[in-house]
C-alpha cells in the first residue's frame, strides 16, 4: 500500500484549469522530486494536497484511506501528517526564531511547552542554528530565514513534509546550506514531495523524478533515466533546454 496515492486530480483557479487528471504515488522514506516548466501546475499539487487549494475532481488516498476536502476534520488530519515549507519563508517578523518554530505546536497542537521547546532547541541545532534561538528574522541570511522556516514544519512532526522550490528566492551562495539541511533529513529516511529546479541535487537525492507539464505527468522514473535519457519528445525538449543553462 502506498503511504499516498493521488488519483486522477484536477484543480482550477477559476476559469484556469492548472491540474488536469494529474497521478502520483509516494511510499514511506520516499523522495520524489516534481519538475517541469513554469505555470505548470507543480506547486498546485502540494497546495491542493494540504488543503490549501480545493480540486475539482480526482482523489486522494493516504494509508489507503480517502481524504475528503471538503470536511474540516481531514483537511486538520491532512495537515496533522503533512507540513508544507514554502518558496517564500513567512516567519513572523515580530517573533524570535524560536517563538517562530514553536508557535503551532503551542497554539495548534496543544502540546506541553517544555516538550515543544526542547524539540524546537533540537530541530534548531540539526539545521545548523543553535545559536540563533533569541535572534529575530530579520537579521538573520535567507538561507537561515529558510531553515528556521523547515525547522517550524518538522516541528509539527510531519509524516510527509513537502518543499515548494525552497531554493529559488535565495542568492546562489546561501543555496547550499538549504540543500545540505534537506540532505540530512533524507539520510533520516524523511518523506519527501519536493517541487524543485535544481536538477544536479534532484539527480543526487530524489528516488524518482516526476516531470509535470500542462497539469498532467509526462514522465516518471529513476532520475538519471528521466534526466539523462528521458523517452517522451516533451521531456527530451524540456531537460534539454534546463541543462543547457
Amino acid at each position: 500500500m502506498h503511504h499516498l496515492e493521488v488519483k486522477n486530480l484536477s484543480a482550477s483557479y477559476g476559469k484556469l484549469r492548472v491540474l488536469s487528471g494529474f497521478n502520483l504515488t509516494l511510499s514511506k522514506g520516499e523522495i520524489v522530486s516534481l519538475v517541469g516548466p513554469s505555470g505548470s501546475g507543480k506547486s498546485t499539487v502540494l497546495r491542493v494536497l494540504v488543503g490549501l487549494t480545493p480540486p475539482t475532481g480526482g482523489e486522494v488516498f493516504i494509508d489507503g484511506s480517502p481524504v475528503s476536502y471538503r470536511s474540516k476534520a481531514d483537511i486538520k488530519s491532512v495537515r496533522d501528517r503533512m507540513a508544507i515549507v514554502f518558496q517564500q519563508y513567512n516567519l513572523f517578523q515580530n517573533m524570535d526564531v524560536l517563538r517562530n518554530v514553536t508557535i503551532a505546536p503551542l497554539k495548534i497542537k496543544h502540546w506541553p511547552k517544555q516538550e515543544v521547546e526542547e524539540d524546537a532547541r533540537r530541530l534548531l541545532a540539526k539545521v545548523g542554528l543553535a545559536e540563533k534561538l533569541h535572534v529575530y528574522p530579520d537579521q538573520l541570511s535567507g538561507g537561515q530565514q529558510q531553515r528556521v522556516a523547515i525547522a517550524r514544519a518538522l516541528a509539527l512532526q510531519p509524516e510527509i513534509l513537502l518543499l515548494d522550490e525552497v531554493t529559488s528566492a535565495l542568492d546562489p551562495e546561501l543555496v547550499t546550506e538549504v540543500l545540505d539541511t534537506i540532505r540530512a533529513l533524507a539520510k533520516e529516511g524523511m518523506t519527501m514531495l519536493i517541487v524543485s529546479h535544481e536538477m544536479a541535487f534532484v539527480k543526487e537525492i530524489a528516488s524518482r523524478v516526476v516531470l509535470i507539464d500542462k497539469g498532467t505527468v509526462v514522465e516518471e522514473g529513476p532520475p538519471r533515466q528521466v534526466i539523462d535519457t528521458p523517452s517522451t519528445e516533451r521531456a527530451k525538449e524540456f531537460f534539454g533546454k534546463i541543462l543547457r543553462h
